[in-house]
C-alpha cells in the first residue's frame, strides 16, 4: 500500500489505479482516497469502512466483490455461499458503486493445465449474470468481472473476464 501511494503521489492524476490485493480494514481510509477501482472487497466490515470515508469526503468508491470460487484457505474472497448476504448488505451501503465481482483461480501448476481454470471462472461468470439485475436496479454499474492472471488470462477472457491482472507478464516476477 505505501509503495503504491508513492507511485500514485508521484505520478498524479494521469493514471486510472486500481487495488487488487487484499486491504486491511485499517487502511481503508487510503485505499478510498488514492484508488479508482478496489477488486478485493471480501467482507462487509471493509466495505463499511470504505463506505464512511467516501461519505466523509463526498465522493463514491467504486469496488469490486472478490469471491473465493476455488474455496481455498490461502485466497481472500467471500464464500459463494455467502455472497448474497454480502452483497445484499453492500448494495444498499451509501458511498459504494458495485462494479462486478473478482476471484483469483487455483494456480496452473497446481492445476496441471491451463484450461482446468476455466471452471473457476465460469462459476464467477455465472455468479455475475445471477446478480445482475439486483446490481442494476438499485443503479450500480456491475460491469466488471476481474478475473484471470499472467498464466490463465486467455481462459478468463473467453469465460467473461473484462479485466484481467497481467503484472507478471509486463514487469517479471517480483522480489518478496
Amino acid at each position: 500500500m505505501q509503495e503504491a501511494i508513492a507511485k500514485i503521489v508521484e505520478l498524479g492524476d494521469g493514471p486510472v489505479w486500481h487495488l487488487i490485493g487484499g486491504l486491511q480494514t485499517n487502511k481503508a481510509k487510503s485505499a478510498a482516497d488514492h484508488f479508482h477501482l478496489i477488486h478485493s472487497v471480501d467482507r462487509l466490515e471493509l466495505a463499511r469502512a470504505l463506505a464512511s470515508r467516501a461519505v466523509a469526503t463526498g465522493r463514491t468508491v467504486r469496488i469490486l466483490l472478490q469471491v473465493n470460487v476455488a474455496d481455498s484457505q490461502t485466497q481472500g474472497g467471500v464464500a459463494p455461499g455467502d455472497l448474497r448476504a454480502l452483497f445484499d448488505e453492500v448494495r444498499v451501503t451509501p458511498g459504494l458503486s458495485l462494479d462486478g465481482l473478482m476471484c483469483i483461480a487455483p494456480d496452473v501448476h497446481a492445476l496441471g493445465t491451463v484450461e482446468a481454470t476455466r471452471p473457476y471462472f465460469k462459476h464467477l461468470a455465472q455468479l455475475h449474470a445471477e446478480y445482475q439485475a439486483d446490481a442494476f436496479a438499485l443503479g450500480h454499474p456491475w460491469r466488471h468481472l476481474s478475473m484471470g492472471m499472467t498464466g490463465d488470462f486467455e481462459i478468463a477472457v473467453e469465460e467473461g473476464a473484462t479485466l484481467v491482472r497481467v503484472g507478471r507478464a509486463i514487469f517479471g516476477e517480483r522480489r518478496p
